[in-house]
C-alpha cells in the first residue's frame, strides 16, 4: 500500500461510481482517510465498503447549504481537510434548441454549482490549514468542443475557467486548484450518452475512432491523472488541465 497521502483527508463528490469511485477506492489505497458524496445511496455505499473506511453523505452537491454541513462533520471528525476532488456530474444530451430550461438548470446546478460549493465550503478550512489541494472535473469536449450536449459541455468551460479563476484566487493560501480533463471513459453516464442516440453502437464506435489510442479510457487512468494533481509531487503545479483523453486533443 502507498502513504502518498497519509495523514491526508480526501473528500470526493460524484463517488457512487465512474471516475469519482476510482480515484476514492485510489485515495484509500495510498492511506487518505476519506469522505464520500453522492445522490446514489446504494453506489456510494458500494465505493465505501470497497475503500474500508469512509464518511458518507448522501447529498445533492448543487444545493446551498449542503457543502457547508458536510464540510463542517468532516472537520468535526477528522480535524482537518486537506484535498477536494469534484467529479459529480450527469448529461442529458440536446443541443439548445431541445434542451430543456430545466435540463440546463439542473447540469449547470450539479456541474458549476456543485463544483463552486464545495469549494467554497472547504477552502476556509484548507486557509487555516495553510494550503491543499482541489482538482476539478471537465471534459475534453469543452476544449475540442462537440455536438448534441449544450449544457454539458457548457458546463465543462465554465469549470475549467472556474479552475484557473480559483487557482490564482488562493495561491498565496497554499491552495493548489487544478482540472483534469477526461476524454471518453467507460463509466454509467457515458453508457448513458450513447444509449440516448439513435445508434448506440455506432456512437460508440465514433468516439473510440476520435481517439489516438483507438479505445475508451478507463476510470483508472484518470485516477492517477487525479491522485498526481493531488499530491505533493504537483507542489509546483496549479491553474492547469491535465488532458487524459487517448490523443483526443491531439489527433
Amino acid at each position: 500500500m502507498g502513504v502518498r497521502f497519509q495523514d491526508k483527508v480526501a473528500i470526493v463528490t460524484g463517488a457512487a461510481s465512474g471516475i469519482g469511485r476510482a480515484v476514492a477506492l485510489g485515495f484509500a489505497r495510498e492511506g487518505a482517510r476519506l469522505a464520500l458524496v453522492d445522490r446514489d445511496v446504494e453506489g456510494l455505499r458500494e465505493t465505501a465498503m470497497e475503500a474500508g473506511t469512509a464518511l458518507t453523505f448522501v447529498s445533492d452537491v448543487g444545493a446551498p447549504g449542503t457543502a457547508e454541513a458536510d464540510a463542517a462533520a468532516v472537520l468535526t471528525t477528522y480535524g482537518q481537510i486537506d484535498i477536494l476532488y469534484a467529479a459529480a456530474g450527469f448529461s442529458t444530451g440536446g443541443t439548445v434548441l431541445t434542451t430543456t430550461p430545466e435540463d440546463w438548470d439542473a447540469v449547470m446546478r450539479v456541474h458549476v454549482g456543485g463544483t463552486w460549493l464545495w469549494a467554497r465550503a472547504v477552502i476556509p478550512a484548507m486557509r487555516r490549514q495553510g494550503g491543499g489541494a482541489i482538482v476539478t472535473t471537465a471534459s475534453q469536449l469543452a476544449i475540442a468542443g462537440g455536438a448534441g450536449n449544450s449544457a454539458y459541455i457548457a458546463a465543462k468551460g465554465a469549470i475549467l475557467s472556474l479552475t484557473r479563476c480559483m487557482a490564482m484566487d488562493f495561491v498565496a493560501d497554499g491552495i493548489r486548484v487544478n482540472a483534469v480533463v477526461p476524454g471518453a471513459i467507460e463509466t454509467p453516464l457515458l453508457r448513458r450518452s450513447f444509449a440516448r442516440r439513435s445508434d448506440p453502437g455506432a456512437a460508440e464506435a465514433s468516439s473510440v475512432a476520435r481517439h489516438a489510442i483507438r479505445r475508451l479510457g478507463r476510470a483508472e487512468e484518470v485516477a492517477e491523472a487525479v491522485l498526481y494533481l493531488a499530491s505533493d509531487a504537483a507542489s509546483f503545479t496549479t491553474g492547469i488541465a491535465l488532458p487524459v483523453d487517448g490523443g483526443w486533443l491531439a489527433a
